[in-house]
């Protein structure tokens, strides 16, 4: 417990509840910037106050700096941003799981070698009495880098988002049906919009900020309030989708995109449909009105734009150049020039009086979902399916800065008025949004690990080496002490989906898409044998407790199993309908348990090949599965988010977890059998006392976690995540637990 935390609970709470949430103001305000700086340091300050009033009152106290009366050295100024910038990126995180504090801040400022920093963090470690996941490295996006904060709240992917003329708050549309209005300074959602019935793929705010226009799945659009939230009009008239929506700039009018292939031209005051557009020949996805308010452009999946003169309802000209569906398009506020998006990975750049193009700007390996033109008409922002966005010079056609940190496709991007911050939607795989400055964004570090998903981890016997198994078609050797790279294994022509290692050490068998396991020397990193004999891609591998046997999955339904030594096929057990996802050994390597897409679990003699049992429970594909050092249990993983304790001598279900959000991918036993630590879809890894079915710790990564293991000395832990990073980890205060169970 550090100095201040002794200090501050010595004091009355009625004065302690004072001090946190008014000291720091006092302190700038009186000019005593040397006690500003040192309790703004203060793990015990950033703690206390965390819990008293929650994440932002906190991140607000970090403002105080910015204040021009505030003498700070130029040192202890950055410092300050970078523990600010380490707690708003982890605010998501913090206002739902406040225990996750020093796991965070580890993540975000090991690699920050100030003073203060290193102090703060070291206070953070001693602090924490109960159990928890140490980072070995900083393992997240640093604080310094990358989107400011991080929106959660819709169930399913953001289609569009839109920011008010003030810049202070800003709605979402979303697969689950709804709108949400934000507050961007705060992070906070201040409303949730329902009414439509099928996805809301767009949405406009009116210049005067007051109203704002959906457009739905439901073939319809609706008006709002946005102060009170009230639907105040539905305009029904397409009869498909409905897929984009522009307001007039004088608020009059509203025009529409559907995939009925025609736009119609709305009276905002009635709800009455004026005319409607006809000429793409395919669904038109997008449209702009120019700021005239004159003309309006249309996207549409006939790879084609059109400009249309508003008033008369007329085609002015085509415009053809893409070679894909255009997807979105945006006018520059002089209206002199506009710029699409297209899924053929490209942007253009149109002259909008002539139809001529421009340029195009080449950058993006997908398809490009969205795309929005700074106020002064310098800059331009793409979204892509490539998980990226792009900064342009659009005078130039130059890319400036690439984005990265969503998980899934970017789907949506904003920029307020100040041309400083935008906002960005993600897919289905995210569901987040993310605010971004554009001035301070800097391109994140490349952190440890893969340029693609790590599929699964495996740790070495004697704890010093783990292997990692990724999507890139590599495997890599790590140290786990300094979490380095030792080499790279190249030699599979597809996915690598799974690794293990025999129980000397000495070779890893690896699992591929391309229909073959590997087996390698893990010290020289030669490549020994390659197995071949599925028919399918390899899903799993996992070798005996003797070292001399494997077994694998594949799609084709069955489970191999091999002679190490000469890499020869003894037998095959086939049993499931469909890709056998995974399974598991037992340590005497008599039973084997297995699953597949059938949701159920078999449990095999290894010797005979003969089918045993059959386990069900789950609602959803089971994942992952382990059998516990006594050979007696096994749990399993599932996409219905739990994880099941079974009985393997009775074949019953003992007990089911549930804490995750989303699918569970991978989860690992720790040695002694009382914990267990699953990776999951909802970004965490979570550590299970298995004796009381509770959940005990848990630490957030940026991305889905899909593979975890524990070394055979029961602290040190590495995962690896869909961004293809791979975490090193250290499990703490396990004794604790141990004794309170």
């Amino acid at each position: 417990m550090s100095n201040f935390s002794v200090w501050l609970g010595q004091q009355c709470q009625e004065e302690r509840d004072l001090l946190l949430k008014y000291q720091p103001k006092r302190f700038a305000k009186r000019g005593k910037f040397g006690d500003y700086y040192r309790w703004m340091t203060s793990f015990g300050f950033i703690e206390a106050k965390l819990e008293l009033l929650g994440v932002q009152p906190l991140i607000e106290d970090y403002d105080l700096a910015r204040i021009s009366d505030v003498l700070l050295s130029p040192e202890q100024t950055q410092t300050l941003k970078l523990i600010q910038g380490a707690i708003r990126k982890s605010a998501h995180v913090l206002e739902r799981d406040k225990t996750q504090l020093v796991g965070q801040l580890l993540g975000r400022l090991l690699d920050f070698e100030m003073p203060e920093i290193q102090r703060l963090l070291e206070q953070a470690k001693q602090s924490k009495e109960s159990v928890w996941l140490r980072p070995l490295k900083a393992n997240l996006e640093l604080a310094n880098e990358g989107a400011l904060r991080t929106l959660v709240g819709h169930s399913k992917w953001v289609n569009a988002v839109a920011i008010a003329p003030d810049g202070l708050t800003a709605i979402s549309a979303s697969g689950d049906n709804t709108l949400k209005i934000w507050d961007i300074d705060s992070g906070t959602e201040l409303r949730t919009l329902t009414g439509h019935t099928n996805s809301v793929n767009a949405v406009a705010i009116a210049p005067d900020g007051k109203t704002v226009i959906s457009a739905s799945g439901d073939n319809t659009l609706k008006m709002w309030d946005i102060e009170t939230g009230t639907e105040l009009l539905t305009l029904a008239g397409h009869t498909s989708c409905v897929n984009a929506v522009a307001i007039a700039p004088n608020s009059k009018t509203a025009i529409s995109a559907s995939d009925d292939r025609t736009l119609k031209i709305w009276h905002t005051k009635t709800g009455t449909e004026i005319r409607t557009l006809r000429g793409h020949t395919r669904y038109v996805n997008a449209v702009a009105i120019a700021p005239d308010g004159k003309t309006a452009i249309s996207a549409s999946w006939d790879h084609t734009l059109k400009i249309w003169d508003i008033e008369s309802g007329t085609e002015v000209r085509t415009l053809i150049g893409h070679t894909s569906s255009v997807t979105a398009v945006a006018i520059a506020l002089d209206g002199k020039t506009a710029i699409s998006a297209s899924w053929d990975h490209t942007l253009k750049t149109w002259d909008t009086k002539t139809g001529t193009e421009l340029r195009t700007l080449i950058g993006h390996i997908s398809w490009v979902n969205a795309v929005a033109i700074a106020p002064d008409g310098k800059t331009a922002i793409s979204a892509s399916f490539d998980k990226t966005l792009k900064i342009w010079d659009i005078e130039s056609g130059t890319e400036l800065l690439t984005l990265t940190g969503h998980t899934d496709s970017v789907t949506a991007v904003a920029i307020a008025p100040d041309g400083k911050t935008l906002i960005s939607g993600s897919g289905e795989e995210d569901k987040t949004l993310k605010i971004w400055d554009t001035e301070t964004g800097t391109e994140p570090t490349t952190l440890t690990g893969h340029t693609s998903y790590v599929n699964g981890v495996a740790i070495a016997p004697d704890g010093k080496t783990a292997i990692s198994a990724s999507f890139d078609n590599t495997l890599k050797i790590w140290d786990t002490e300094t979490g380095t790279e030792v080499r790279i294994l190249i030699g599979h022509t597809s996915s690598v989906t799974a690794v293990a290692i025999a129980p000397d050490g000495k070779t890893a068998i690896s699992a591929s898409w391309d229909e073959t396991l590997k087996i390698w020397d893990t010290e020289t990193g030669t490549e020994l044998k390659t197995l071949t004999g599925h028919a399918g891609e390899v899903a799993a591998v996992a070798i005996a407790a003797d070292g001399k046997t494997a077994i694998s999955t594949s799609q084709d339904g069955a489970l191999t199993v091999w002679e190490i030594h000469s890499g020869t096929k003894l037998r095959t057990l086939m049993d499931h309908d469909g890709l056998v996802n995974a399974f598991a050994i037992a340590p005497d390597g008599k039973t084997a348990v297995s699953f597949s897409g059938d949701f159920n679990l078999k449990i095999w003699d290894t010797d005979s090949g003969r089918e045993l049992k059959t386990l069900t429970g789950h609602t959803g594909e089971v994942t992952a599965v382990a059998i516990a050092p006594d050979g007696n249990t096994a749990i399993s993983a599932s996409y219905d988010e739990t994880l099941k304790i079974w009985d393997l001598t009775n074949s019953r279900e003992l007990k089911t977890f549930t804490n995750h959000t989303r699918s569970v991918s991978a989860f690992t036993i720790v040695p002694d059998g009382l914990m267990a630590i699953s990776a999951s879809s909802d970004n965490s890894l979570t550590v299970w006392d298995l004796l009381i079915g509770k959940d005990v710790a848990s630490f957030n990564g940026d991305y889905m976690f899909a593979g975890c293991a524990i070394a055979t000395d029961g602290v040190t832990v590495v995962a690896g995540d869909r961004s293809g990073r791979v975490h090193f980890l250290r499990l703490e205060g396990v004794k604790q637990l141990t004794v309170d169970s």
